[in-house]
C-alpha cells in the first residue's frame, strides 16, 4: 500500500530535506506552504504534491484540514511549520505569531486530520519541536495565563514558549491516541542552516543567552539534511508512541522536564480559549 505523507512549511529548509528524503523512501509527499511558485519548484524536483496554504492564517488551516482529510486516508502527518522572530509580529487574526504558528497551526491541522489518520493506520503524527524551549525556560517558567508573558520581547524564547505549548499538547495527545493505531512523536532537529536561522539578530536572544552569540551562529551553520534526520527518524523507524527524539536520533527526556501537570493544564486552558 501506498504511504501518504503530508509535510507543513516543506518548499525549503528543514521542511524540504524531510519531504525529499520521504519522497525517496518511496512515500506519496504532500508538501505545504506559502509561496506558489516556490512550492511548485520544490514539489517537482522530488517528485511531490504542493498544495498553498498560509499556516499562519486560522481560517486556511481549518480549510486545509477540511480538504486533507476528504483526500484520506493518510499515514503520516510532520508538522513541520514554525519559526522565530527577532521583532514582534501579529497573524492575520491578531495572534503573536509565534503561539499562532509554533503552536495553534500545527493543533488545528492535526485534529482536522485525526479521523483521516486513524483510517490509515498504522499511522504517525510527528511535531517538530525545538531547543528553543530552554531559552523560554532561561527567561522563567511560563505560566500560560496569556498567549504573550509580561516583559520584553525576546524571539527565541517566545517562539520557545510556544513550542514548550505544542510539546504539551503533544504529550496529551499521545496518551489519548494510545491504541488507536496512530503514534505520535516530537523530534528536535537541533540547530541547521536554515532561512529562519539566517535571519537571526543578536535581539532574538534573551540577555543571558547574548554572550553565546557567535556560538549559536556557528551551530546555526550545521547542514539541514543533517538536521533533518532525527525528525525522518521519528517519522519512520518502529518507535514507542510518545517520545521525543532528540537530534542524535535517540530519545530525549530534555525538553519535556518542565512539563508539569499544572503546565500541561495550563496550556491546555490557554489554547481552548483562544480557539474559542
Amino acid at each position: 500500500m501506498t504511504q501518504k505523507a503530508i509535510v507543513t512549511a516543506g518548499t525549503r529548509g528543514l521542511g524540504f530535506a524531510v519531504a525529499r528524503e520521504l519522497s525517496q523512501r518511496d512515500y506519496e509527499v504532500t508538501i505545504i506552504g506559502r509561496h506558489a511558485e516556490r512550492g511548485k519548484e520544490a514539489a517537482g524536483e522530488i517528485g511531490a504534491r504542493f498544495v498553498q496554504a498560509d499556516l499562519s492564517v486560522l481560517a486556511e488551516v481549518r480549510a486545509l484540514g477540511r480538504r486533507l482529510a476528504d483526500e484520506g486516508p493518510w499515514q503520516l502527518l510532520v508538522n513541520n511549520v514554525g519559526g522565530m522572530w527577532s521583532a514582534r509580529w501579529e497573524t492575520a487574526d491578531g495572534i503573536e505569531a509565534s503561539f499562532a504558528v509554533n503552536h495553534l497551526s500545527p493543533l488545528l491541522l492535526t485534529e482536522a486530520l485525526l479521523d483521516a489518520l486513524r483510517a490509515g493506520g498504522p499511522s504517525r503524527i510527528v511535531d517538530v519541536t525545538s531547543s528553543s524551549i530552554q531559552a523560554a525556560l532561561l527567561v522563567g517558567t511560563p505560566t500560560y495565563r496569556e498567549i504573550e508573558e509580561p516583559g520584553e520581547y525576546y524571539g527565541m524564547a517566545v517562539s520557545g514558549r510556544a513550542k514548550l505549548a505544542h510539546l504539551a499538547y503533544n504529550r496529551e495527545l499521545a496518551e489519548r491516541l494510545r491504541g488507536s493505531g496512530v503514534a505520535v512523536l516530537a523530534a528536535d532537529p537541533g540547530p541547521a542552516a536554515t532561512p529562519n536561522a539566517a535571519e537571526m539578530t543578536p535581539e532574538i536572544l534573551p540577555p543571558a543567552l547574548r554572550p553565546q552569540w557567535e556560538q549559536i551562529r556557528e551551530a546555526c551553520r550545521r547542514p539541514v539534511a543533517e538536521a533533518a534526520r532525527s525528525i525522518v527518524f521519528a517519522a519512520t523507524e518502529p518507535l514507542e508512541s510518545g517520545l521525543v527524539i532528540g537530534p542524535d536520533c535517540t530519545p530525549s527526556t530534555e525538553l519535556t522536564a518542565a512539563l508539569t501537570r499544572e503546565l500541561i493544564a495550563a496550556a491546555r486552558a490557554l489554547t481552548e480559549r483562544v480557539l474559542g
